[in-house]
């Protein structure tokens, strides 16, 4: 029996019914202290929740109300202060629920100097999937989040969006039946947002329990079914979507576009029917920036427009755009216009850019600089001339006089002081020691 099929039946035989819960907490307390054991903050306060087989769960707060704890408590990465918490019906420290719980935490932490096909072997190997099982599991994981044809390239060299991507497709390789994702579209443009949510919604059709964090509301309306809202750690509200976000003190009524004479008559019905009701305000609908967005790159896919960041008219974009089908003649026809236009004539070379070689160049022809060359060289020659005479006449004044102490000893060839200068120098000591005692 394959390692695939063991895994696929443990799976099934530990797959939760859907009357237990996946995850059920009680007065869940999380206190952080201080050395002297004194409360600091209470980062989660008195938690009560439940999250069923199958559910699409969103934890939803500003930053620092306590979602990220929650699922580090959840992960059984920190411990609780107290209160009760159960996963899949056992403690979260237990390495049999380890197994079936996929994370993608806030910050991918991932080794740059591997691939992408290796980050998720090294993932698999974990979970003691075979070679085969391994090849086929991250085939389809990068083909699901659109990383396959970038697969040999270093998760070092990726973009912030890129490394969440395969921070996903890492929570993803055991196949895990409950899935944790803290912040999953961190980093993505709004393209990549629209993928990560289409997947979270297809892991959800496919039984997957799913565990949201976000501060981004929007993610959290488009994919979840329940709702949980904290706010210093504590819980404010709790419940299905509809249900949470369902006003009930107004009432909207959606029809096609109307002219304003078909608008009045319409008010002037309803205030009739609605007992005394005003209407308050009609508006042509509006559609959100994200749509807008996605329907503009859509349509620019179906034309197959490319783009790799900002992008111009004008020859230069239509010369580039034409890529191997342009002739070079044009593109030489093309750099010399933009040369023009800005004024610099390609034919006069540089001289500062290489100001040390036409200096150089300059010394060996100009005569004028050959002369003052000649005439430093005659001028060191005298000086050395002059300093060795010096040395065979006598002094001529009582500062030459002065005995004079040498700059360095004075030593052969082989490295060895010369004795003849020691020994003049010993006997001129002793020739004025003689001189002091007469």
């Amino acid at each position: 029996m394959t390692t695939e099929n063991t895994g696929r039946q443990s799976h099934a035989a530990s797959a939760p019914r859907r009357d237990e819960c996946v995850v059920r907490a009680q007065r869940l307390t999380k206190v952080f202290r201080d050395f002297w054991m004194r409360d600091q903050v209470r980062a989660v306060d008195s938690l009560d929740f439940e999250i069923h087989p199958g559910a699409v769960f969103g934890l939803v707060g500003p930053n620092g109300s306590g979602k990220s704890t929650t699922i580090k408590i959840i992960l059984g990465l920190l411990h609780k202060t107290s209160g009760r918490l159960s996963v899949f019906g056992k403690t979260p420290t237990d390495v049999s629920v380890k197994k079936r719980i996929g994370y993608l935490p806030e910050e991918s932490y991932l080794y740059p100097f591997l691939n992408s096909r290796e980050t998720l072997d090294f993932y698999a190997k974990l979970f003691r999937y075979d070679r085969r099982v391994r090849s086929r599991r991250i085939d389809e994981l990068l083909e699901m989040v659109g990383l396959d044809a970038v697969q040999f390239r270093n998760v070092g060299q990726f973009s912030k969006g890129m490394q969440r991507r395969i921070g996903l497709a890492q929570a993803l390789i055991n196949d895990p039946d409950f899935l944790i994702l803290d912040e999953p579209t961190s980093g993505l443009d709004p393209i990549g947002i629209r993928q990560v949510k289409d997947l979270i919604l297809e892991l959800g059709r496919r039984g997957k329990t799913i565990l949201l964090s976000s501060h981004m509301l929007a993610d959290v309306e488009d994919v979840c079914d329940e709702m949980l809202i904290l706010y210093g750690g504590k819980k404010r509200a709790e419940g299905n979507r509809d249900d949470l976000l369902t006003e009930t003190d107004r009432t909207l009524i959606e029809i096609e576009a109307l002219s304003d004479g078909e608008s009045d008559s319409i008010v002037r019905e309803i205030e009739a029917h609605a007992a005394g009701k005003k209407v308050l305000r009609i508006a042509p609908a509006r559609r959100s920036l994200e749509g807008l967005f996605l329907d503009i790159v859509k349509q620019a896919q179906s034309e197959k427009a490319q783009t790799s960041g900002a992008s111009a008219g004008g020859p230069t974009a239509a010369f580039l755009r034409a890529g191997q089908e342009a002739e070079s003649l044009e593109g030489d026809a093309l750099v010399q216009s933009l040369v023009s236009e800005s004024g610099d004539d390609p034919s006069t070379p540089d001289t500062t850019a290489a100001s040390g070689d036409s200096h150089a160049d300059a010394r060996r022809t100009d005569p004028s600089e050959q002369a003052g060359d000649a005439h430093d060289a005659g001028l060191i020659d005298s000086l050395v001339t002059s300093t060795e005479g010096d040395e065979t006449a006598g002094p001529t004044t009582a500062a030459e006089a002065a005995p004079r102490k040498p700059s360095a000893p004075a030593s052969t060839q082989d490295g060895e002081p010369d004795r003849s200068v020691i020994d003049s120098l010993l006997s001129e000591s002793n020739d004025t020691e003689k001189d002091k005692d007469a």
